[in-house]
């Protein structure tokens, strides 16, 4: 990702943000307004909205990503499972279900939650790039539990901003290896590329700012319960932390779990489900508070730890 810092001249004093773009960098406006969108625009050190209106002498940052393989179209695709837990003319609130993806990417054929919402017949926002329209966050495929889609485009750039400016309150559930000493406390450790496997990610300190909080709040033979508080939402986040901590998620594989542990409770992913969301509702400012269930595996996996005690 390149990145471009420059004052705003005295003659784009009072343009949109995207006609300035436009001008200023040689972007075609649609191209400026997408990265306007996804949050890479910021005046002052703040996130600006394509239709902002510039300051002469603010000083501009826009984070310009890599050219990218293209990714597949988007596929209309019920997802069995896949629950709507809110619904409004801005937002749609969904519980993904183990398995499903975000969006389309390169690599992946499996189902999508804008799949899944395209074949229930939701109109979603056209902010984004197009395979990832509406989507203002994400989940890891093996990562079940509450995700929000945008369908306004205020939404899209009000719950962007949002997730950017870490107002939105994004809680998990984890159950992790081990018993994490101390019980309550924040992981703050950057994190990026893995140096050595390209899918992975991990602690370097060549990445970005990554903060966790957790709270254990049951103690079992060999691994934990844990309440996660995410302040940054980096790829993979609450996995890399806990297996730097040596405490990594039951039945992740992929950071370091044991497998033995994941043949014992029947779990073929990491057991990781984001539980809760909570954030203000991009037109009527009010709290939406949403939350979610264990699904089967989950629940399954942590009564035969439960049983153990029994």
């Amino acid at each position: 990702m390149s990145q471009r810092s420059l004052p705003v001249p005295d003659g784009l004093a009072g343009e949109r943000v995207d006609a300035a773009l436009s001008r200023l960098l040689g972007l075609s406006r649609t191209r400026a307004a997408e990265l306007a969108a996804a949050g890479h625009v910021q005046v002052d050190g703040r996130p600006v909205g394509k239709s902002d209106r510039l300051l002469a002498g603010a000083w501009l940052e826009v984070e310009i990503p890599e050219p990218q393989a293209e990714a597949p179209p988007v596929v209309a695709e019920p997802v069995p499972g896949m629950r709507i837990v809110h619904d409004d003319d801005d937002l749609v609130v969904v519980d993904k279900p183990v398995g499903v993806a975000a969006h389309p990417s390169p690599g992946w054929t499996g189902p999508t939650v804008v799949g899944a919402l395209a074949a229930a017949g939701y109109r979603i926002s056209t902010s984004g790039a197009a395979e990832r329209q509406g989507i203002v966050h994400r989940l890891d495929v093996g990562t079940s539990g509450l995700m929000v889609v945008a369908k306004s485009e205020h939404a899209y750039t009000t719950l962007k901003r949002a997730f950017k400016e870490r107002t939105v309150d994004k809680v998990y559930h984890a159950l992790v290896q081990g018993h994490p000493e101390p019980t309550t406390g924040t992981i703050d450790a950057p994190i990026g590329r893995h140096p050595s496997a390209d899918y992975k990610f991990a602690v370097t300190a060549a990445g970005k700012p990554s903060v966790t909080h957790y709270e254990v709040l049951e103690m079992l033979p060999a691994a934990s319960l844990v309440e996660v508080h995410l302040e940054t939402g980096r790829t993979h986040q609450i996995r890399v932390h806990f297996s730097a901590l040596r405490h990594p998620c039951v039945g992740d594989l992929t950071y370091g779990a044991d497998p033995s542990l994941a043949a014992k409770v029947a779990l073929q992913r990491q057991w990781l489900h984001a539980m809760r969301l909570g954030f203000e509702h991009p037109s009527t400012g009010r709290r939406l508070e949403v939350t979610s269930e264990y699904p089967e595996d989950l629940a399954r996996a942590l009564g035969v730890l439960r049983d153990t005690y029994a």
